[in-house]
C-alpha cells in the first residue's frame, strides 16, 4: 500500500500517456490502413506496387528498429520536428509516427481480406452502374469489408496499445518527465526491488484495464454489424 500511496499519482500519469499514445496511433493507423488496402487493390500496377512495397518492408521490421529510424533517422538526420522547443513532446509525436506506420500495414492487410470476402458480383454490378473505382471502395466494398473485419482489426489494435511499451527506446515522456508505462514499470522496480512482484501485478492489471475494453467493444460490434449472406 506504501508504493501505491507514494507512487499512484505517477503510475496514472504513466498510463495516462500510454493510452494518448495509442488513441492518436489508432486512428492514424486505421487512416493510413485504409489508404495502403486501396492501394494494394488498385486497379493501378504502380499503385500496387508501393502498397505491397510499404507492407512488405513494415511488417517484416522490428517495432524496435523503426522507432530508432523515426528518431535517429527522420529527427537526428533529416531534421523532421514536430515540436523544436520541447523535446517530450517531439519524441511523443515521432513515437506516434512510428505506431501508427508500423501498425496500418496490418490494418491494410486485414482490410483487404475484408475486401476479398466481398461477393466479386457487387463489385461488378457498381461498375455497371456507372460507379468509379473509389466509389465502388468507398460506398459498396469498403463498408462491407470493415463489418467483417471488426474482431481482426480489434486484435490488431489491442496489439498496437501493447506495442506503446517500445516507445521507452526513444524517451517518450511527459512535461514533468515521467515515463510512460513501460518505462515508469522499470523505474519503479530499479528503485523497489524489493517490490518487483507488486509492481508487475500492478502494470500487468493496467494495460488489462486498457486493452480488455476493446475486445468487448469489438465482440458487440460484430454482432450488431455482421454482414448477413
Amino acid at each position: 500500500m506504501d508504493l501505491i500511496s507514494e507512487s499512484g499519482s505517477v503510475i496514472l500519469t504513466s498510463f495516462g500517456l500510454t493510452l494518448r499514445l495509442a488513441f492518436f496511433s489508432g486512428i492514424f493507423s486505421l487512416l493510413l490502413g485504409a489508404v495502403l488496402a486501396t492501394f494494394r487493390v488498385s486497379p493501378v500496377p504502380v499503385l500496387r506496387w508501393i502498397g505491397a512495397a510499404v507492407v512488405y518492408t513494415f511488417r517484416n521490421t522490428p517495432l524496435t528498429l523503426v522507432m530508432f529510424f523515426t528518431l535517429f533517422g527522420l529527427s537526428y538526420q533529416l531534421g523532421l520536428s514536430f515540436d523544436k522547443d520541447l523535446i517530450y513532446r517531439n519524441n511523443f509525436w515521432l513515437a506516434v509516427l512510428a505506431l501508427s506506420v508500423y501498425t496500418s500495414t496490418f490494418v491494410c492487410e486485414v482490410l483487404r481480406s475484408g475486401i476479398n470476402t466481398v461477393p466479386l458480383g457487387q463489385a461488378e454490378a457498381a461498375r455497371a452502374i456507372g460507379l468509379t473505382f473509389t466509389q465502388n471502395l468507398r460506398l459498396i466494398v469498403l463498408p462491407q469489408a470493415l463489418r467483417s473485419v471488426i474482431n481482426p482489426l480489434a486484435s490488431v489494435l489491442i496489439a498496437m496499445t501493447k506495442n506503446t511499451t517500445v516507445a521507452v527506446t526513444i524517451g517518450v515522456t511527459t512535461a514533468t518527465m515521467v515515463n510512460e508505462a513501460s518505462g515508469q514499470m522499470k523505474s519503479l522496480m530499479e528503485r523497489n526491488s524489493d517490490q518487483i512482484l507488486l509492481i508487475f501485478i500492478i502494470f500487468a492489471v493496467g494495460f488489462m484495464i486498457l486493452t480488455l475494453p476493446i475486445g468487448f467493444i469489438a465482440g458487440w460490434a460484430a454482432k450488431r454489424f455482421a454482414v448477413i449472406r
